[in-house]
């Protein structure tokens, strides 16, 4: 046995036993997302390195603590890829467990699927100190419950996370950035008849922005496929874009793929802080049918519609918790302002659970941690 995950075993027992909290992390890139985390940290970062990699197989297995930098260039090597584009905030980048526990995804979550839909197994310590297994390499290898894709998105509280199994996808042959001057309204129903086409989108994003003089409003789409088929797909695009008065243009691919990182990694400048020092940034889930929404300030748009981020105070939690509701969403207080994160976190970080859904997360998590090692709260709960 590792020696390094006898270690993980012993520090939950005694924990279980002296009913500690422990609050797993890793580079702790993703720190700032969720309640404030409860207990003594137990770093897991040093818990990596690549298990199995199956190029033909489309299948990878590494431990929690590999750095995703690491994980995807390897990948790169053979071609292939993380499609969902899991964000790296902060220089270290953030892990491969850190990475399936928060479940967040980058521009092309809204055409290829989300981490958990990548999420083949899991090896994990529960509460109990007890080493389970769940999924395997494959895609058929579930009969009931999905315990392995439960872990995506669960921050932590359901036990630590010591190995996954990931499929991945070649990178695709072609790929093309349109950049559109429309506004708002006019690129979100633009965006709505795109995607009802067979076309190859795979990422959005519409932004006002500040900086230019005057200022402007600019829609950027991204298609990925076979060469034929994206080529079609601009000439189609950007002709109905012309046919509406609003100009287009192509952007160079190295240029745009630096754009779409910094979006996932929410470099953009629409990311600082700068231009609203009392404001919080908020993330905000809705179908991406929903319309134009009146909120405190012009928001950042992707997933063809289906995510939104604003710059607003705090104070705006029960409006925009209720407008995204009225929507059939929700909003996220994702960043604090810097010196107020206790101020700013009173509203709550997460809109609350529905009681049903509450009381099943609690049975859950009762069921994996019955000494509560890992309620952190992070979640909320």
């Amino acid at each position: 046995m590792n020696v390094l995950l006898q270690e993980f075993k012993d520090r939950i027992r005694v924990a279980a036993e002296t009913h500690q909290t422990l609050s797993l992390q890793g580079h702790g890139s993703k720190a700032f997302y969720g309640e404030t985390p409860q207990g003594d940290t137990l770093d897991v970062s040093g818990y990596s390195g690549v298990l199995s990699y199956e190029p033909s197989e489309l299948v990878v297995t590494a431990r929690a603590g590999t750095p995703l930098r690491e994980l995807e260039a390897l990948l790169a090597e053979k071609g292939q890829c993380l499609p969902f584009e899991p964000p790296h905030f902060g220089a270290a980048g953030g892990t491969l467990g850190g990475m399936v526990a928060s479940g967040l995804s980058g521009p092309a979550r809204v055409s290829v699927g989300s981490v958990r839909d990548y999420v083949l197994g899991v090896s994990m310590l529960n509460g109990r100190a007890e080493e389970l297994r769940f999924g395997g390499q494959v895609m058929k290898n579930v009969a009931g419950y999905d315990v392995s894709r439960v872990m995506a998105g669960a921050m932590g509280t359901l036990g630590m996370i010591t190995e996954v199994s990931l499929k991945v996808l070649p990178k695709a042959p072609a790929e093309a950035t349109l950049m559109m001057a429309m506004p708002q309204a006019q690129a979100l129903q633009q965006l709505h008849r795109w995607v009802a086409q067979p076309l190859p989108l795979n990422a959005s994003c519409w932004v006002h922005d500040d900086s230019a003089q005057p200022a402007q409003d600019f829609l950027f789409v991204r298609l990925r496929g076979a060469q034929a088929a994206v080529e079609a797909a601009c000439l189609r695009m950007a002709n109905d874009v012309q046919q509406q008065g609003f100009a287009v243009s192509r952007m160079d691919n190295a240029d745009a793929a630096g754009d779409w990182q910094a979006c996932a990694d929410q470099k953009l400048p629409f990311f600082q802080p700068d231009p609203a020092p009392q404001a919080c940034l908020w993330r905000l889930s809705l179908p991406p049918t929903a319309p134009v929404l009146d909120l405190p300030s012009s928001p950042l748009i992707e997933w063809h519609g289906g995510l939104r981020w604003l710059w607003a105070p705090a104070s705006e939690a029960a409006h925009l918790r209720d407008l995204a509701q009225r929507h059939g969403g929700h909003a996220t207080l994702w960043r604090t302002r810097p010196g107020h994160d206790a101020e700013d976190r009173r509203v709550g970080v997460f809109t609350p659970l529905p009681p049903v859904q509450q009381k099943l997360q609690q049975t859950l998590q009762a069921e994996f941690d019955p000494h509560a090692v890992f309620k952190t709260g992070r979640l909320g709960l």
